[in-house]
């Protein structure tokens, strides 16, 4: 379990908070959380449009600089103190708002993300049919406009001319866009005509909840059983989608689309902004989940093993899926007659109009839709169990003591339900836009600020030798030289690279058509804000309620880092972190006996025993 030589006898375990049953449950888990629904709808779309093979370059030129660097800065942090997002701000107390901030975010992201796994569970029960509703144009919300591939009106030779619509001036709907608008959505015109709920939605969001629930109800003991199924299914269906997407007729026409390099692109700096945005939120870096997962973690496991393992598989998914997607796209480009960029296409377009439409076309397509849907589900959930236990395991260690500890359960229930009622606004006929407008503004630039303060707060308010000694501590080796270097200076410069590459190529948010009124866009940037403003009215109150007479002492006072910081168990705490016991500590710490049964007897033999003269005295005259 990477313990240091000479510490066999420690157990290594938290009792109060509980650990991981095993090495391989956390790394599935943390495969899970960084693999997510961006890998397969997000990357394979920038990496055509963005020069395909080339963009291969900066992508993984961002990951070894970036990515692995502050995806093992985040499992070292909560895996040496033990604690969720705030509970590790024991580190230097006046930045405590930074983990507010994720918590924030956290709570955003969980919000609109289960809306997404409840449309994929929709489509996912819809495709249990003979013919998948999206097929024909046939139905009674289709318009004029709708062009089926399939439909038993056109010739072949006429669905095959289909290039003539597109590039005309009539417009060309796909059954599936039409589907996906009118019936699904039942889209309204504006952000602020809510219109109605739409049930069947709303279903599927209470099961996506309970789904969650049920697999968090013992926190990590219960989650950690289930990722060996929902970490692992994703990459079994992908294989069988590619297997079938690659013996399509086209597949080679979408796959070269999608790896040809154009290295004239690798000069702009957008590609390059590109490339470090989608590895920085790929990995899901400052969103709080990567070290709660990690307290969870036994104290001398190895974490800088785990954190290139998972970073690495992370990209490679993304790779992978890329042929999945482009593959089959070629094949629906080469039966339309049309150039690939006409059915390309990113996010809730790609997963539920682009690519349903081309399964359309396959042999036994009601099988394959089955398949996709349930991948994306499976895709969705594993990110979605570390965000709810994020908020649940910050709530408990924030509180921290038996009464809560002990109702974990009630608190996941009470989250969860918190969740559902707050994403049954995302489930009207608008819903998609309050979808977008959150995925935009709630979860972008305020993690990029959320994530170099953290930087900051931990290399130089900290200091770094401070923390390359107590990664030593833990793993029983220094961070190397390389990760030293990138934690103090790179990676905090491609950070902000990101921040202002972000704000050089802000563009008011728009979905097809529809351009988002000024008020709309203001409550988007109310959001983002709301997550980053915990960071300085966290670090004024404390500032206000630290010691001295001075600002400057007060300043000094509210970074030290607190006494109850280091190792959450006593057996752990050497060194600088020798206990010195006090009421103040000892309510922080966890004390283990090494040989629980021998301490229980030990402890019944020292009872004291009523003599008859009414006098109390040992059984044991030594003690």
């Amino acid at each position: 379990n990477g313990a240091v030589p000479g510490e066999r006898g420690k157990q290594d375990k938290s009792v109060k908070r509980g650990n991981w049953g095993n090495q391989i449950e956390f790394v599935l888990t943390s495969v899970g959380y960084a693999v997510g629904l961006g890998n397969v709808w997000r990357f394979p779309y920038l990496c055509y449009r963005n020069g395909g093979g080339a963009f291969m370059f900066p992508y993984f030129i961002m990951l070894v600089f970036c990515g692995i660097p502050l995806f093992f800065m985040e499992l070292s942090f909560g895996q040496f103190a033990s604690q969720g997002c705030l509970g590790v701000w024991r580190v230097s107390p006046m930045f405590k708002g930074v983990g507010y901030g994720m918590m924030v975010v956290s709570t955003y992201i969980g919000i609109y993300y289960n809306v997404v796994i409840c449309i994929a569970f929709y489509y996912f029960f819809v495709s249990m049919t003979r013919v998948l509703p999206w097929t024909y144009c046939s139905n009674a919300w289709n318009t004029l406009d709708c062009v089926g591939v399939l439909d038993g009106n056109l010739s072949s030779h006429a669905a095959l001319n289909l290039t003539h619509l597109f590039n005309g001036t009539q417009k060309r709907t796909s059954p599936s866009e039409e589907y996906w608008r009118r019936y699904v959505l039942d889209l309204s015109d504006d952000i602020g005509n809510l219109g109605e709920v739409r049930l069947p939605l709303l279903g599927c969001l209470g099961v996506s909840w309970v789904v969650v629930f049920l697999c968090l109800i013992k926190g990590v003991k219960s989650s950690g059983k289930v990722v060996y199924f929902t970490a692992t299914f994703p990459y079994v269906v992908l294989t069988i989608l590619f297997v079938r997407g690659v013996t399509l007729e086209g597949a080679l026409t979408g796959i070269t689309y999608y790896l040809t390099p154009q290295w004239d692109k690798i000069l702009n700096a957008k590609v390059w902004g590109d490339a470090a945005s989608q590895i920085f939120y790929s990995l899901g870096c400052a969103w709080g989940g990567l070290i709660t997962m990690a307290s969870y973690n036994k104290f001398h496991n190895n974490c800088y093993r785990d954190s290139i393992i998972i970073s690495i598989t992370n990209c490679a998914t993304s790779v992978y899926a890329g042929f999945v997607i482009f593959s089959i796209l070629g094949f629906m480009a080469k039966h339309l007659g049309v150039d690939i960029s006409k059915v390309a296409d990113h996010g809730p377009g790609l997963a539920f109009v682009a690519y349903p439409e081309a399964l359309t076309l396959l042999p036994i397509s009601p099988l394959w839709s089955i398949l996709f849907f349930f991948m994306l589900i499976l895709l969705g959930l594993g990110t979605q169990f570390c965000l709810l236990e994020t908020l649940v395991t910050a709530i408990v260690d924030e509180v921290g003591n038996e009464w809560i500890i002990r109702r974990k359960t009630f608190v996941t229930l009470g989250v969860a339900v918190a969740g559902f009622l707050l994403g049954v606004p995302l489930t009207t006929q608008a819903g998609i836009y309050w979808l977008l407008l959150m995925d935009n503004y709630a979860a972008s630039f305020s993690l990029v600020i959320i994530s170099c303060i953290m930087c900051v707060a931990i290399m130089y308010i900290y200091g770094h030798h401070n923390y390359f000694k107590d990664i030593e501590m833990m793993l029983g080796f220094p961070p190397p030289l390389f990760f030293q270097i990138c934690w103090r200076f790179i990676s905090p410069a491609i950070i902000f690279f990101i921040l202002v590459f972000t704000v050089i190529q802000y563009r008011p948010i728009s979905y097809n058509d529809y351009v988002y009124p000024t008020w709309a866009i203001s409550i988007g940037f109310l959001m983002a804000l709301s997550s980053v403003i915990c960071i300085p009215i966290y670090a004024i109150y404390k500032v206000c309620r630290s010691e001295g007479d001075t600002l400057l002492e007060r300043l000094k006072n509210a970074t030290k880092a607190g006494k109850d910081w280091g190792p959450a168990l006593a057996e752990h705490r050497s060194g600088r972190y020798a206990p010195v016991f006090s009421p103040s500590t000892e309510s922080h710490l966890e004390v283990q006996l090494l040989q629980p049964e021998k301490g229980r007897s030990e402890a019944v033999a020292a009872s004291p025993v009523q003599g008859s003269n009414g006098s109390a005295h040992s059984q044991d005259s030594r003690l």
